[in-house]
């Protein structure tokens, strides 16, 4: 199987460094616009194979679509990052600009491909794909609510004081500071529910914590952050190469689902081959759905300053 990366930066090299790690793709090729840059991550990954048993091919090209032919999976980080104080939707100018060359190129060699889009602002990127590929919703999946899912388990593992893979739990809804919706009520440590341990006092700091987790880390690094985002749309391609039916929060197209249209957003669903195998209907309770209403209203707003791009 091969899994083309577009985008050699912060988070396109994590991505395919974490790729090459898992040894699920035979081969991999990472294409930037940056003359070399590709090239030399690519060569400098390589370097590493034998230290730590790397058994993937990994190719780095400028700008030469034919090199990523046949992919089964095509991971999108294109776009400029954010800066300390911006906003995911004040990218959508540039960034949907790029998105769009991206897609149209890619197609061209791998017709067949599954899109994995991270570049933000995602919720809005992702629907941009959908609309300008016309591929069928299957095969495009917006990365966030992996990134902020993880990054919720982080904070209750803080709260907790327990390592994060002891918990489970899941945030749905768009992926912005003020539009994604962690799921403290079916949040679980070890099966038992974090509502049992964790006062309301501390598991609201946990929810305002994850939901400007990106903003917290752009303010301390002074760009947009890449490990966990890098692994993110890493597992996602995993999930899909490797046909393994987990159940994943993504931002996908609704077309009916959770009583909504024509948006994509974060929901759970179950990855395979096929891309998105099976959206998970989860039942919100009344606050849940209203935050939810709210969450999908501004993605909406975000959708409409596309203009020209769905042309």
């Amino acid at each position: 199987m091969k899994v083309t990366v577009v985008g050699a930066g912060n988070v396109g090299a994590t991505v395919a460094n974490v790729i090459a790690l898992k040894n699920f793709a035979s081969e991999l090729v990472l294409l930037d616009i940056k003359e070399g840059v590709s090239e030399g991550k690519a060569m400098d990954m390589m370097q590493t194979a034998h230290m730590l048993n790397i058994d993937t091919t990994i190719v780095g090209c400028t700008s030469d679509y034919s090199k990523t032919a046949n992919s089964k999976v095509v991971v999108v980080t294109s776009g400029i990052p954010r800066k300390p104080g911006m906003t995911r939707e004040q990218l959508i100018g540039t960034n949907a600009k790029i998105v769009k060359s991206v897609i149209d190129e890619a197609l061209k060699y791998s017709p067949d491909a599954v899109f994995v889009i991270i570049s933000n602002p995602m919720d809005t990127m992702t629907y941009l794909t959908l609309k300008d590929s016309g591929l069928p919703k299957n095969r495009i999946i917006g990365q966030g609510g992996m990134l902020d899912s993880s990054r919720f388990r982080y904070y209750l593992s803080q709260a907790l004081g327990c390592t994060p893979t002891d918990i489970d739990g899941m945030v749905i809804g768009g992926h912005g500071d003020t539009t994604m919706i962690p799921l403290t009520r079916f949040a679980t440590y070890r099966g038992v529910p974090v509502t049992d341990l964790l006062d309301k006092e501390t598991l609201d700091k946990v929810v305002a914590d994850t939901m400007v987790g990106g903003a917290t880390l752009t303010g301390l690094l002074g760009t947009s952050a890449w490990y966990a985002p890098g692994a993110a749309g890493a597992a996602l391609a995993e999930a899909i190469v490797t046909d393994s039916k987990k159940m994943i929060p993504c931002c996908v197209y609704l077309d009916g689902e959770y009583g909504e249209k024509d948006i994509c957003i974060g929901v759970p669903v179950v990855l395979g081959a096929n891309g998105i195998e099976k959206i998970v209907d989860v039942k919100l309770n009344a606050e849940e759905k209203a935050l939810f209403d709210k969450s999908v209203a501004a993605v909406r707003k975000t959708n409409g300053l596309l203009g020209d791009s769905l042309k």
